[in-house]
């Protein structure tokens, strides 16, 4: 038996077009449901393809010279604070010069000055490698190396984080943070290890070297861009002005709260100062201990981002930022509490995931609900605050734990954090409605 449909003549092609549903926008579409990293970004932009590869392999090589340059100076000094001084060296640079190279990407085009930026950072690994071939084995060399490679990644840094937007859609931004904090802990977490191993088989030589030949990857990269001038609203091309920058934050109560949550986090509830003496204290190891709480929240930063699928499905970045920094907050402070290394460990892995879920939300506000005009400024003061803050935390833990306990300065810090980042939530409530689909500053 028949239907009657099946009697029919068939339907004409703008029947059938009529009947069949209408296709899917990809833009309003809703995300597939995924857990791993969205690696979108990646096949859809082909320059930010390049720049994330040569990234991650420049970082790599970056954490081997880190080292190299440590072990080389106790080598030559045998103290633990000649060793000291190359984070100083580093870091003065490094925050002197953030506001100042966000200004600079503000004015001139980003490509350029990263191109400039990574190769003066590649003429500087040379450097180290001619020097180490040569046998020229001098402190203030070092020193000044150090120095100038973080002038020209305080350079770098707020140019390269400036043209993602100019990359990559909105909708994307998440997932390429995302990638992007894959690429760093990565980095961190390879780059000393390799580091230690050629040096050990080789020399330093070795892995200033590989440094070098790594870092012609992120030159590429950036070659391979197109011209990026900062697009301003009334076309002028001025010189960009810090002060302009920090007023414009400073009527920016969204953003101002990215860097304040972050500060809560990095400076109340950074527990790394005290990690040899809970090493020893808590859990009766040794150097070894201490490394593997180093290593645990960069562990799970590493987790943290390899599985930051669900990210893109968040619009609320606001309230994403507050659970995760006060997340960070309480996992600190129950590793204050425990006694049992594997469960100290878990613990701090949980606050280096939560991390890494703040940095993602923290670094798509930035430079979504940011003119772009403005990005190079206000990513120069994230410079200042990521280097800033765990440097201030370091000595606030150091102190605390010196003139009470490393208990107190631990779990106390946790909890101080979770109790600050609540008290701005509630005083600046516009933060936890804030839309990722309607960004505002």
């Amino acid at each position: 038996m028949h239907s009657e449909t099946s009697q029919d003549e068939p339907p004409a092609p703008d029947d059938a077009q009529a009947i069949l549903p209408p296709p899917r926008d990809p833009v309003t579409a809703p995300p597939r449901r995924r857990l791993l990293a969205d690696l979108t970004p990646l096949r859809t932009s082909a320059d930010f393809r390049r720049l994330w590869i040569g990234n991650t392999i420049s970082w790599v090589g970056q954490g081997m010279t880190a080292l190299a340059v440590s072990l080389q100076v106790y080598d030559l000094t045998h103290s633990s604070f000649s060793v000291g001084l190359v984070g100083l060296f580093s870091l003065v640079p490094l925050v002197v010069f953030g506001l100042y190279g966000g200004a600079v990407a503000d004015t001139v085009d980003r490509r350029l000055l990263g191109l400039a930026s990574s190769t003066g950072s590649w003429l500087l690994a040379v450097a180290l490698a001619v020097a180490a071939l040569a046998g020229f084995h001098q402190v203030w060399f070092l020193y000044a190396i150090v120095s100038l490679q973080a002038v020209c990644a305080a350079l770098n840094a707020p140019a390269r984080s400036s043209m993602i937007p100019r990359l990559l859609p909105a909708e994307q931004l998440p997932a390429a943070n995302a990638l992007n904090s894959m690429t760093t802990t990565f980095g961190t977490m390879t780059g000393p290890m390799l580091g230690g191993l050629l040096v050990g088989l080789w020399g330093y030589q070795a892995a200033y070297l590989i440094d070098a030949v790594a870092f012609t990857a992120a030159l590429y990269a950036m070659w391979r861009l197109p011209a990026m001038r900062p697009q301003r609203e009334d076309g002028s091309r001025g010189r960009a002005s810090v002060i302009d920058g920090l007023r414009f934050l400073a009527t920016r109560p969204n953003i101002r709260m990215t860097f304040f949550t972050d500060l809560c986090a990095m400076v109340l509830a950074h527990p790394r100062a005290l990690f040899p003496a809970v090493a020893v204290v808590w859990y009766g190891g040794d150097a070894t201990t201490a490394g593997l709480l180093v290593a645990a929240p960069a562990v799970g930063a590493l987790l943290g981002s390899v599985f930051s699928g669900w990210l893109g499905r968040v619009h609320r970045h606001g309230v994403a930022i507050l659970l995760s920094v006060g997340g960070w907050g309480l996992a600190v402070a129950v590793f204050g509490l425990t006694r049992d290394l594997r469960l100290g460990l878990f613990f701090l892995a949980l606050a280096g995931a939560a991390d890494a879920i703040s940095m993602v939300f923290r670094s798509t506000m930035l430079q979504a609900a940011t003119p772009d005009a403005m990005r190079g400024r206000l990513q120069g003061v994230f410079i200042v605050v990521v280097a800033g803050g765990p440097r201030l935390g370091d000595f606030l833990a150091g102190t605390v734990g010196d003139l009470a306990s490393p208990t107190v300065a631990v779990t106390g810090g946790g909890l101080l954090c979770v109790l600050a980042v609540t008290v701005l939530g509630l005083r600046w409530r516009g933060f936890s409605r804030y839309d990722a689909r309607d960004p505002q500053p």
